[in-house]
């Protein structure tokens, strides 16, 4: 395969130019991390982001960042930690659940869009992404957005860069919105509920003003994936050895008691509620934001992992019953919202089931992780409707006429 590393936009808008002229498709790359996600690609040649790595604004005080896209996430979340300060998506690291190294960049995490625990209080990706500069399948550069939180000129094409798996023009630089780390957080944690009344519990937590930025759920099954108690979340000796229910408050220290005590008595219906403060709080938060009981390295490793979005309502009775009719494990997040299913393998990783289930409550599925030949002959990403996926197609199409940013990512069997 040739790799074709660049410098600057000059040099991805030349590359992209040849690629047009030979009709060769590219695969887009920052350090490769997501590559295990989405359908396999054919191609002969990789545009390397990687050399695109530099921080090139940082205002503190403003509360913007400004990175080129093959910048390395983790030293950009270290210098805005260095400030106190803090991406409040949440932007997932799929390194453990993927069993890759931990070389994300910021242009991945913004074409993945894949947001964390807080996304139900602050949003994903995209409602963090201020500007990016870009080159599309023309060939040209273009400029999305700005470098302020207030920006209504023109189009807000940031909001389809988030989440295009790179399908719809090659990010070279992006701004994103910063924000204050909390001084303090707590979680509560109820043991022992069902599934369905774990999501009753979660849906009375985020439906209350206590300003909850966290509500997810471990039925009994999950801790055959992290082991005794809850060392797979990385949190030690806190006696963890049946189901979970755990509800995160964060901000001033003296609210969050506040409010934590409140919101103890508004869940006592459904149990006792401890309490988890701070740094072990954090390390419980991070776990579940990766999905660590199912990392690649635990007993779960070789099962398939799907990534569940549906209205939180419908949740804990989704889960459920993919958990009892396959065997399989899930986590519950955003208050039932989003479920992570690992199931046994199977030649569809039971495509069949898990999108009928999920097609019911109108919620979407994606394989997030599985092999090469399952992502081969099953969708990966959710099969759309007649209309959504036309729509798509003239959108692609306005940005990469010959398809040739990652083809057949998103879709099976593209081709041409």
């Amino acid at each position: 395969m040739d790799t074709l590393k660049v410098r600057d936009a000059l040099d991805v808008e030349q590359v992209v130019r040849a690629a047009i002229a030979s009709e060769q498709p590219l695969e887009i790359v920052g350090h490769g991390s997501k590559r295990l996600i989405g359908q396999p690609m054919a191609t002969n040649a990789l545009l390397d982001l990687s050399d695109l790595n530099a921080v090139t604004a940082y205002e503190p005080n403003e509360l913007i960042i400004t990175a080129q896209a093959g910048a390395p996430l983790a030293d950009v979340l270290s210098l805005i930690d260095s400030k106190n300060q803090q991406f409040a998506f949440e932007p997932m690291n799929t390194a453990p659940l993927l069993g890759t190294p931990e070389i994300g960049t910021i242009g991945g995490m913004i074409a993945a869009g894949l947001a964390g625990p807080r996304r139900i209080k602050a949003g994903g990706a995209r409602d963090h992404l201020l500007g990016a500069h870009a080159v599309s399948g023309f060939g040209d550069s273009f400029v999305a957005g700005g470098k302020v939180v207030k920006n209504v000129t023109g189009y807000d094409l940031c909001k389809l860069l988030a989440g295009s798996w790179g399908t719809l023009a090659v990010m070279t630089e992006v701004t994103l919105k910063v924000m204050p780390r909390p001084e303090s957080e707590r979680t509560l944690v109820l043991r022992g509920l069902d599934d369905m009344t774990a999501n009753r519990a979660m849906t009375a937590a985020l439906g209350s003003p206590f300003d909850v930025s966290g509500a997810a759920h471990l039925p009994n099954s999950a801790f055959r994936a992290s082991g005794a108690g809850f060392a797979g979340l990385g949190v030690q000796g806190l006696g963890f050895g049946q189901a979970v229910t755990l509800v995160r408050l964060e901000g001033i220290a003296a609210s969050v008691v506040h409010r934590a005590a409140t919101l103890v008595k508004l869940l006592a219906p459904f149990g006792t509620a401890d309490t988890i403060e701070d740094a072990a709080s954090a390390a419980i938060w991070v776990a579940l934001r990766d999905v660590q009981p199912f990392a690649a390295n635990g007993p779960l490793g070789a099962w398939p992992v799907w990534r569940i979005v549906c209205p939180p309502a419908s949740g804990g009775a989704l889960g459920e019953r993919l958990a009892r009719d396959t065997g399989g494990d899930v986590i519950y997040d955003w208050g039932g919202g989003l479920i992570w299913a690992a199931l046994p393998p199977k030649p569809d990783a039971q495509a069949a089931l898990v999108r009928e289930r999920v097609n019911a409550v109108g919620g979407h599925a994606t394989l997030l992780r599985a092999s090469d030949e399952v992502r081969r002959n099953v969708d990966v990403f959710h099969p759309q409707q007649s209309g959504l996926a036309a729509l798509g197609e003239r959108v692609r199409h306005s940005f990469d006429p010959k398809r040739l940013l990652n083809r057949g990512r998103l879709l099976r069997g593209t081709v041409t």
